[in-house]
């Protein structure tokens, strides 16, 4: 299912529906959000979490214009996999201040070297920030959006078991999961076709 302007709902009907949706959204939450140590939180979009992400900007900022849906749509549909793929907010987390300016000079680059393997096969590497540039001469960006192009060989394994983890292979941070939780991947490999 792909969202399109006539499958979202008005702002009355989901102002009805907000809290079931809600609640939904939190319980899948759950199992696409896959912390990377500490520092590093992988959120791994489908098509529920955006579509409500989609609803929730109309609501707030009470869009109801053609323009302003179109807009939400453009920026927000791009993050919804599509089958051969996981599509990922990459968000680097230091609660202090000046620590965080320091660990997002020393992490630049970090958004490439962000990978996902399936059981038996190579890690996959991050294509990173396609629609715009996150980085800058000093440092990189706190939010990254990437996205995991899987094989044929990688998407069959996915579906019938195999088990899948997460990493980072940069100079100044290094991290694997292990394998992830059944219930996460499974939540995962749904996304694939």
């Amino acid at each position: 299912m792909t969202i399109t302007r006539d499958s979202l709902m008005t702002l009355e009907a989901y102002a009805r529906a907000r809290p079931t949706m809600r609640a939904e959204v939190m319980e899948q939450k759950k199992l696409r959000r896959v912390k990377l140590s500490e520092n590093i939180l992988l959120i791994f979009e489908n098509e529920l979490l955006i579509r409500y992400q989609i609803q929730e900007m109309l609501r707030v900022e009470k869009i109801f214009e053609e323009d302003g849906i179109r807009h939400e749509l453009d920026s927000y549909v791009p993050l919804v996999p599509d089958g051969s793929n996981f599509k990922v907010t990459m968000q680097i987390e230091y609660a202090e201040e000046n620590q965080r300016r320091e660990m997002l000079a020393k992490l630049k680059g970090v958004e490439d070297r962000v990978w996902v393997r399936v059981a038996g096969f190579d890690p996959v590497f991050a294509i990173a920030d396609e629609d715009l540039e996150r980085e800058n001469a000093e440092k990189t960006s706190a939010v990254h959006f990437l996205r995991f192009e899987l094989s044929a060989g990688m998407i069959a394994a996915a579906k019938t078991g195999a088990a899948i983890s997460a990493g980072v292979d940069h100079p100044a941070y290094t991290v694997n999961t292990g394998a992830l939780p059944d219930a996460v991947r499974a939540s995962l490999a749904s996304d694939l076709r």
